[in-house]
C-alpha cells in the first residue's frame, strides 16, 4: 500500500502568496546567527515576533515549514559552480588555459567564499527547522484529530530537512565534525556550540532521516515538491554507501526500487529543463519560478528563482556567464558515446554537407537529405551538453553551431540548468536580473540505480553481484539509446547492441567511476563528483592522470539558417593529435600539484565561524 497524505481539507499549499508574505515578516530576524556580530545579537529587534504573537497554531507551524523549504532553495546550499570546480569535471569559465579560480586550482582555504556561504546557508536551514520543531513540541499536546495529523506531517518534514542539512555538513566539512544545534538559541550564552565528533554528527542526522523514512508519505495529493519517505530513504542509502556499508546501502536503494512509485523518464532530457518538472524519476527536487517577488530585494530572489542558467549558459547570444563548462576529458567522453543501433531513436534525416560546411544541392538547388543515418551524438550527450557540430539537436532555437560562440577554447557547454529549449537567449527569460524557473533535480532514480549497482558489487570486490548490477546500469544506458554493457543475448535486453565485454566487479567498478556516473550525473546533485572521488580514494591520482593527457582543437565550418557560411575556430576537441602546438590543450596540472588530502578533501571550517564562535574548539 502506498502511504499518502490528502491535504485538500486543510488547503495546505506551499506557494500560497498570502502565507509567503506572512512568512517574510516572521523571518525578518531569521539571519544566520553563527557569524553575526555579538553587539548586533544583543540588540532588541523592534519587529521581532515572539511566541506570544506567532507559533500559536497549526497554521503557524505550516507557515514556518515553508521557511525551511525556502532555505533549501538558497543556491549556496548546493553551491554548484564551486563544488564542480573543485572536482575533475570543469574548466572555470573563460580564459583557458589560465585561471585564478582557487577551487579549480585547489588553493582554497577557510577564508574562501564557498565554504563560508555554504556553511551559513546550511545552518540557516537548520535554524529554521529547529524553530518549527521547537514550536511543534510545545503545541502538540493541544492538537487532536486532523490537526494532529497535520502536525505529524510538519514534524516529519522539518526533521528530514534538518537531517539533510546535517548530512550535507557531514559530507562536506571538516571530515564530518561540525557543531550540532538542535534547539533555538534564546540568548548570547547559547548561540554557540563546539564542534562535535563526526560519529556524533552522523548519528544525529541518521536519526532525523530515519524518522522521516518512517513518518513521511510516499506521495501527496495536491501540490508537488514536498519531501517524501523516498527522499529520506535515498539520503539514508547515500549515507551508508558513502561510508562503504554496501549491505545497508543496497537495502535502502532496493526499497526505493521495489516499493516506491518511481520510474526512469522515457527521455533523459526531461530531468534538466522546465519540461516535465516533478516527473516520475524525481526523488528530491527544488522548485523555482521566474516570477519576481516584491517581498525580496532585487538581487535576493534566491528563495524564488535560480541563477544557474546564467552560470552554465555560454556568452554571446545565449546571454550567459559560462562560469563553468565541461573539462576536456568529459567533453571527449560525451563525444564518443557509442550508440545502440537497434534503437530506432538513433537514426535521423540530415542535410548532406560538403567539407566546407555548405549543403550538397540537387539539380534544382535543393539540399540533398541523408535519410536514416546514425545520430551524431547519443541522446544522453545531446541532452546534457552542447557541441558545435551537433546538427541533430537545436540550441537556443537554432542549430547548435549557431547557438553559441564556442570560442576561447570552449569546446562544449552544459545544456543542463539552461533554457536552451525554450528561448533564443537567457536574456529572454530574465533581461536584467539573472533568474530562471528551471527546477533542480537533486536526487533522481538513475542515481539510485547506479549507486545500487555499486553496492551490489561491493565497490568492486563482489563478483557475485555483477550480473544484477549490469541490469540496473543497462536500464540507465538503454533509456538514452547507448550501447549496453556485457554480452549479446544476456540481461533484460538480449537483442540490443552490447559491447561484448565480460565484466568482473573490478572492471565494472571502473566503468561506474570513470564513465557511467560522470556521463549520467554530470553537474548534478550535491557535490556528487567531489564526494565520489573522495570516497573512492582517487582524487589526487585522478588529477595526476588527467594532467598527463593532451587534446587538440580543430575548426568546424558550417552554414547558418539564412545561408551564410561561417567557422567555429578550434570548436571541436579531440584526443588525437594534429601536430599543431597552437591547438594543443592540457588541464589539471595545477590541481595535481596543489591538491593535499588533508586540506582539500573537505571544506574547512570557515573563518566566519572561527571568528564568531568562542567555544568552537572546546571539548564537548
Amino acid at each position: 500500500m502506498k502511504k499518502t497524505y490528502n491535504n485538500s481539507s486543510n488547503k495546505y499549499t506551499i506557494m500560497e502568496k498570502k502565507t509567503l508574505k506572512k512568512l517574510v515578516f516572521l523571518l525578518v530576524t531569521s539571519l544566520c546567527i553563527f557569524s553575526c556580530d555579538e553587539n548586533f545579537l544583543e540588540e532588541a529587534n523592534p519587529v521581532e515576533l515572539s511566541t506570544s504573537s506567532f507559533w500559536l497554531n497549526i497554521n503557524d507551524l505550516e507557515t514556518g515549514l515553508i521557511s525551511v523549504y525556502n532555505a533549501f532553495k538558497d543556491g549556496n546550499v548546493l553551491n554548484k559552480t564551486n563544488e564542480l570546480n573543485r572536482s575533475d569535471m570543469t574548466f572555470p569559465g573563460w580564459g583557458r588555459p589560465n585561471t585564478s579560480n582557487v577551487y579549480w586550482l585547489q588553493t582554497f582555504n577557510n577564508s574562501s567564499g564557498a565554504p563560508n556561504t555554504k556553511w551559513a546557508a546550511l545552518y540557516k536551514g537548520i535554524f529554521r527547522a529547529n524553530q518549527v520543531l521547537e514550536a511543534a513540541e510545545r503545541l502538540y499536546p493541544t492538537f487532536e484529530g486532523e490537526t494532529k495529523d497535520r502536525a505529524d506531517l510538519v514534524i516529519a518534514q522539518a526533521r528530514t530537512f534538518r537531517g539533510l542539512f546535517y548530512f550535507y555538513l557531514y559530507t562536506g566539512f571538516n571530515n564530518g565534525a561540525v557543531p550540532i544545534i538542535d534547539y533555538v538559541p534564546t540568548d548570547i550564552s547559547n548561540y554557540y556550540q563546539p564542534i562535535s565528533p563526526a560519529e556524533t554528527v552522523q548519528a544525529f542526522y541518521l536519526s532525523d532521516l530515519e524518522y522521516g523514512a518512517e513518518n513521511l508519505p510516499m506521495t501527496y495529493d495536491g501540490p508537488k515538491g514536498r519531501l517524501t519517505s523516498g527522499t529520506a530513504i535515498a539520503l539514508l542509502g547515500k549515507s551508508y554507501l558513502y561510508d562503504g556499508d554496501y549491505t545497508m546501502a543496497a537495502q535502502y536503494f532496493k526499497t526505493i526500487i521495489d516499493d516506491h512509485p518511481y520510474a526512469l523518464t522515457p527521455d533523459i532530457g526531461s530531468n534538466f529543463t522546465t519540461r516535465d518538472e516533478f516527473n516520475e524519476e524525481s526523488i528530491l527536487e527544488i522548485g523555482y519560478s521566474v516570477n519576481y517577488k516584491e517581498e525580496f530585494s532585487v538581487w535576493g530572489q534566491e528563495q524564488n528563482s535560480s541563477t544557474l542558467n546564467f552560470s552554465f549558459a555560454p556568452a554571446g547570444t545565449p546571454g550567459g556567464w559560462r562560469s563553468v563548462y565541461p573539462a576536456c576529458w568529459l567533453n571527449n567522453l560525451y563525444r564518443n558515446e557509442v550508440l545502440d543501433m537497434t534503437d530506432p531513436r538513433n537514426t535521423v534525416s540530415r542535410i548532406q554537407r560538403q567539407a566546407n560546411g555548405l549543403p550538397v544541392l540537387d539539380g534544382d538547388g535543393n539540399p540533398v537529405m541523408d535519410v536514416d543515418v546514425p545520430r551524431i551524438f547519443s541522446l544522453r550527450t545531446s541532452a546534457s551538453i552542447a557541441f558545435c557540430d551537433d546538427e541533430d539537436t537545436d540550441y537556443y532555437l537554432l542549430t547548435s553551431a549557431q547557438g553559441a560562440p564556442y570560442n576561447n577554447a570552449e569546446h562544449s557547454y552544459w545544456r543542463k540548468f539552461t533554457n536552451w529549449d525554450i528561448a533564443a537567449s537567457e536574456r529572454d527569460i530574465a533581461a536584467t536580473i539573472p533568474r530562471s524557473g528551471i527546477n533542480i533535480r537533486v536526487i533522481r532514480l538513475a542515481d539510485i540505480y547506479l549507486m545500487y549497482a555499486e553496492a551490489l558489487i561491493g565497490g568492486g570486490t563482489n563478483n557475485a553481484g555483477v550480473e544484477e548490477a549490469l541490469v540496473y546500469i543497462n536500464r540507465v544506458r538503454r533509456r538514452s539509446g547507448v550501447r549496453l554493457l556485457g554480452l549479446t543475448g544476456t540481461g533484460e535486453y538480449p537483442v540490443n547492441d552490447h559491447d561484448e565485454i565480460t565484466y568482473d566487479a573490478s572492471s565494472l567498478m571502473d566503468h561506474l567511476m570513470y564513465v557511467e556516473r560522470p556521463l549520467e550525473l554530470s553537474a548534478e546533485g550535491n557535490a556528487i563528483r567531489t564526494i565520489d572521488l573522495r570516497r573512492w580514494g582517487i582524487t589526487k591520482q585522478r588529477f595526476e592522470e588527467l594532467s598527463q593527457k593532451q587534446y587538440w582543437s580543430t575548426n568546424y565550418p558550417f552554414e547558418t539558417e539564412d545561408g551564410t557560411s561561417g567557422t567555429r575556430w578550434a570548436g571541436i576537441l579531440s584526443d588525437v593529435g594534429t601536430g599543431d602546438p597552437n591547438g594543443k590543450w592540457t588541464e589539471f596540472e595545477q590541481a595535481a600539484a596543489n591538491y593535499v588530502e588533508e586540506l582539500h578533501a573537505y571544506w574547512p571550517v570557515p573563518n566566519s565561524e572561527e571568528t564568531s564562535n568562542p567555544v568552537l574548539y572546546d571539548t564537548p
